[in-house]
C-alpha cells in the first residue's frame, strides 16, 4: 500500500505507537522510517495535534488506525495532511453485523451503569465496542496487572490490549515523549463485552471488578 503510493527510502511516515507493530513494520518494509505520534486519551487513535508536531520536511504520509471500535478524528487528520501535502491512509477494524454491534452496545451500557472504581470508555462517535477498554487508575502498570490477575482468578476473561507500545520495542526504540501512549499502555484493560455473554456472566464481571476497589487506591 505504501510502496504503491510512492512512499519509500528517505521518507518518514507518522504512525501510532499504541497498537500493533505491523503498521511500523509495513513502513520499514517500504524503506521508510516510522515516526511515532501520541494518541488521544479518549479514542486511543492518533491525536491530530501530535501528528502535526511530528511532521518534518521528510514526512510523506500518516497511517491512521481506528482502535477498539472508536474512529480517529479523521477530518482533522485529513486537514493536517492537506496543510502539509501528506498522504493520509486509514487502517480500519473488521466490521461486525449490525445485530452484533447492537448487542455489544447493550452490554457496554450495562457495564457503564454498574462498574465502580474503573474509568469506563467514552461511548461517543458511534462506538462499536470491538473491545470494552477501561482504565485502572492507581500506580499504573503494577496496579493494572494485579487487577487483571485478580479478575482472572474470579473467572473473568480480561486482557491487556497493548502490552508494549511500539516505540519501546527493541527494533523500533525511539527516545520520544508520548505521555498519553505510555499512560494508556500502563492503565488500560479490556473487559469482555461480546454478544454471546449472558446476563449472569455480565453480573460476574461487575461483581468481580467492584469487589477489587481496594487495589485501585494509590500507594504512598
Amino acid at each position: 500500500m505504501l510502496r504503491a503510493a510512492g512512499v519509500g527510502v528517505g521518507d518518514e511516515v507518522v504512525v501510532p505507537a499504541f497498537g500493533n507493530v505491523e503498521v511500523a513494520e509495513a513502513v520499514a518494509l517500504a524503506g521508510a522510517l516510522p515516526i511515532f505520534a501520541d494518541v488521544d486519551p479518549v479514542t486511543y487513535c492518533l491525536a491530530p495535534d501530535t501528528v502535526e508536531s511530528a511532521v518534518t520536511s521528510r514526512t510523506a504520509a500518516v497511517v491512521v488506525v481506528h482502535r477498539f471500535g472508536r474512529r480517529a478524528d479523521i477530518a482533522r487528520l485529513h486537514a493536517v495532511g492537506q496543510r502539509h501535502g501528506l498522504l493520509v491512509l486509514e487502517q480500519g477494524e473488521s466490521e461486525a453485523p449490525y445485530d452484533e454491534i447492537a448487542q455489544r452496545r447493550e452490554r457496554a451500557a450495562y457495564l457503564d451503569a454498574k462498574l465502580k472504581g474503573v474509568r469506563t470508555p467514552d461511548g461517543g462517535d458511534g462506538h462499536t465496542y470491538q473491545q470494552y477498554v477501561v482504565r485502572v487508575p492507581g500506580n499504573g502498570r503494577p496496579d493494572r496487572d494485579a487487577f487483571a490477575r485478580a479478575l482472572r482468578s474470579r473467572g473473568v476473561d480480561c486482557r491487556v490490549p497493548v502490552k508494549t507500545p511500539v516505540h519501546r520495542l527493541p527494533e523500533f526504540r525511539r527516545c520520544v515523549s508520548l505521555p498519553q501512549t505510555e499512560l494508556a499502555a500502563d492503565e488500560t484493560l479490556a473487559l469482555p463485552v461480546n454478544a454471546t455473554l449472558t446476563k449472569r456472566e455480565m453480573q460476574r464481571v461487575v461483581s468481580a471488578c467492584n469487589a477489587l476497589g481496594g487495589l485501585l487506591q494509590p500507594a504512598f
